[in-house]
This record gives C-alpha cells, structure tokens and sequence, in this order.
C-alpha cells in the first residue's frame, strides 16, 4: 500500500465511524459515552491490529508465491516422479482447510529454534503467516501450471527446432507470455487471502479481530458489537474491493479469467 492510499484510508477512519455509529447512537445509555465517541477512542487501536492483518497478507501472498511458483513449475517437469510429487503437494495443500493448516503450523512449530548455539524465536504471528502462504502455495502452483500448460505446444517444438534448451525455453519463451495470464487469478487470491487473514485471531495472534473483541470486552456494551465489527467488516471492503475491481479491468484486457 503507497503512502498516499495510507493517509486516505486515516482520513477515513473517522467518516466510516460516523456512518456506523449514527443508527446505534440513541442506543447508549445516560450517563454513557457515546457510540461515535467510544469507535474513535478504539479505532486507533483496532486499525493498529488491522495493519497487521495486511502485513500477514502479503508476507503469506509473497511466500507462498515464491514456494507455488517453484512448486508449479515441478509439476510440468519431464520427470515423472517429480512431477507427480508436485501435484500431491500442490492437492493437499490447496484442498486442506485454511484454519487446520493454522492450527497444525501455530502447534507443531517449535517456538523457537537454535542455530549455531544461538537461538532465534518464533512468534505465533509468523507461524501464522506461514499457515496461511501453505495454501497459497498450492493454489499458486495450480496457477502456474495451469498458465504454462495453456500456451500453444508449437512455441515449444519452435524453440527445440531452434536449438533452445527445455529451461531457455521455459524462461525465455514460455513464462514472459503466462504473466498476463497469472496475473488476474493471482490478484484475486490475494484479495481471498487478505479476508481470510481474521482467521490468525483464532491462534492467538494480535490483529484487527483479537483488537475489536478486547475493546468490546473492555467497553462490555452489547449496543457496540454491530459499530465495532461493521467498521470493520467495512475496512476490509475499502482493502478489497478496489483489487477485484483492477482484476476484473485485467481480465477484459488480457482476455483471462481469474
């Protein structure tokens, strides 16, 4: 996220409080705060853990692009046995259920590990992350492979006949073209990603969920739980709807679809 989209999403803050306080306003109790003054004396701190659900986001997105990328590749190899191997990894691990690859990553992890004599912690939010970027993995693998395999096998049998190597071909020929192809559903399972990050609460983890059930528990005000959870269900929606609107712009451009 630019500089520049961070301080429009600030400025924001308290114009999304207003809209969702205002129905519920006449539901505070004399002697109370209000319900706009008790979102903006919480917002601050709820957008804190908010922040960490889009750094959880896109640590997840970047290795699990990394390792799906590697991952599909493997799949289209010469090689029977690795290229069966890929293919199991990249099924299990894009039909097993998110929050159970959460909760297998949070408690078989050690919390920490040691190297060299010394010993490096491992904090329950990036075993977190990488919980989440184990099916995007295999969902990234998938695109990948699905992307190489779509280019017409004459661009192939034209490199070999001009005396290409499988692996020239592959990053000279091959992968330049499958970008534009990639790029929508890869777009689109960011944004899936991005609003299934609230499920990190679940393993402990500080963000915008653990933030707003703490300030509601602070608060113990049952007339606070639609403000509080609706500001957020509505951050999420300023987040992701603009990526699904720029995916849909690329699938009319290149002609894919995600």
């Amino acid at each position: 996220m630019t500089q520049s989209l961070l301080r429009r999403w600030i400025l924001l803050l308290p114009l999304v409080s207003l809209v969702l306080a205002l129905p519920h306003e006449a539901l505070a109790a004399p002697g109370q705060p209000g319900i706009l003054a008790s979102l903006l004396k919480w917002t601050p701190l709820i957008f804190k853990g908010f922040l960490l659900n889009l750094l959880a986001s896109v640590l997840s997105m970047a290795l699990g692009t990394l390792f799906g990328a590697f991952l599909g590749l493997a799949q289209i190899s010469p090689n029977r046995l690795v290229a069966k191997s890929a293919w199991a990894v990249t099924q299990f691990f894009r039909n097993a259920p998110w929050l159970v690859l959460l909760f297998y990553t949070v408690l078989l992890i050690p919390f920490e590990i040691g190297i060299s004599g010394g010993v490096i912690p491992l904090p329950d939010t990036a075993k977190a992350i990488l919980g989440l970027a184990l099916p995007v993995m295999g969902n990234v693998s998938e695109i990948v492979r699905g992307a190489v395999q779509s280019v017409p096998s004459g661009q192939w049998e034209s490199a070999q006949a001009l005396a290409f190597t499988r692996r020239q071909t592959l990053w000279m020929i091959i992968l330049p073209q499958c970008l534009k192809r990639m790029l929508p559903p890869w777009m689109n399972l960011y944004a899936v990603l991005t609003m299934a990050t609230p499920l990190i609460s679940i393993v402990g983890v500080e963000e915008a969920m653990t933030m707003t059930r703490a300030a509601l528990a602070a608060e113990n005000r049952s007339e606070l739980l639609v403000p509080m959870y609706g500001m957020l269900l509505v951050w999420f929606y300023l987040y992701c709807a603009p990526i699904a609107a720029w995916t849909k712009r690329l699938e009319m451009r290149f002609g894919v679809k995600a």
